[in-house]
């Protein structure tokens, strides 16, 4: 399955890469590595996407995993309370991308929004805008939507990795006269390094491929400001019918991710000894 699912393709994208297919016709020419000096030299759209996608993928998971550890510590203890708080926050992580964008859509609705509305009633009513229609902000508009679909179920990835840290280790430190901060600096986040290990890479590799969401409130707009490299792809490859070109930024896009979770797992490694 590994072999037909994922090697094979890579491969044949790798191919369709030096070539400048359509998708449309089988008849296509080789092209080697123009592709790809058109993209680093020419095109300016995908500098801006993939300056997009980083601004989105470092919001969201510096801000996701830090709320879903704070989530995690404050509903670490079994009550009846934080059961339902933990189901609560869980909640949006089983609703599908589509219903997420609608619903987030008609909150950032600059008419009959909910946001907007709420900003009126308290008095801020200048901060009121089109949230999405703003370049400057539409992206992190987008990262919030995000942050408040997955910080959930991340959060319990962390519960599971703070139930495993041993009780003996808080009862030596409270014998020794130890500061909740310390505990925590010295204890906690040590011993949640393979959960943190865990969420960063998962948040770093799905905001890097993030185009459900994106596609379903913006796509891409206003003017490109939240053209992501997922959505860029899908635009060269089926709006445009570039499916070579689409191909060589698959390739790209691929070794981005490679390389930053690699760095980040390294770093983490590194951290954890």
């Amino acid at each position: 399955m590994f072999l037909v699912f994922f090697v094979v393709p890579t491969f044949y994208g790798l191919g369709l890469s030096f070539t400048n297919s359509s998708g449309i016709v089988n008849k296509y020419s080789f092209v080697g590595i123009r592709n790809y000096i058109n993209i680093f030299e020419n095109d300016s759209v995908f500098h801006q996407a993939l300056m997009n996608t980083l601004k989105f993928v470092v919001t969201v998971v510096i801000i996701q995993s830090l709320l879903s550890l704070v989530f995690a510590l404050l509903l670490l203890r079994n009550t009846k309370t934080n059961i339902f708080m933990r189901t609560l926050y869980f909640f949006p992580t089983i609703l599908s991308s589509v219903s997420v964008a609608f619903i987030w859509t008609f909150i950032y609705d600059p008419n009959i929004g909910i946001l907007n509305e709420f900003l009126g009633f308290i008095g801020l009513g200048k901060l009121q805008q089109d949230w999405l229609g703003n370049p400057l902000i539409a992206i992190y508009c987008l990262a919030v939507v995000e942050i408040w679909a997955h910080a959930g179920q991340l959060m319990i990835i962390y519960l599971a990795g703070l139930q495993q840290i041993p009780n003996e280790l808080y009862e030596s430190a409270a014998l020794d006269g130890a500061n909740k901060w310390i505990t925590f600096s010295r204890i906690t986040w040590p011993m949640l390094a393979p959960a943190t290990t865990i969420v960063v890479a998962y948040t770093t590799i799905q905001s890097f491929k993030m185009f459900d969401l994106i596609y379903a409130m913006t796509n891409g707009g206003p003017n490109n400001a939240t053209e992501v490299l997922a959505t860029y792809i899908y635009h060269q490859a089926f709006q445009y019918n570039h499916m070579g070109y689409a191909a060589a930024v698959s390739m790209i896009f691929m070794l981005i991710i490679s390389l930053i979770t690699l760095i980040q797992f390294g770093l983490l490694r590194l951290q954890s000894d």
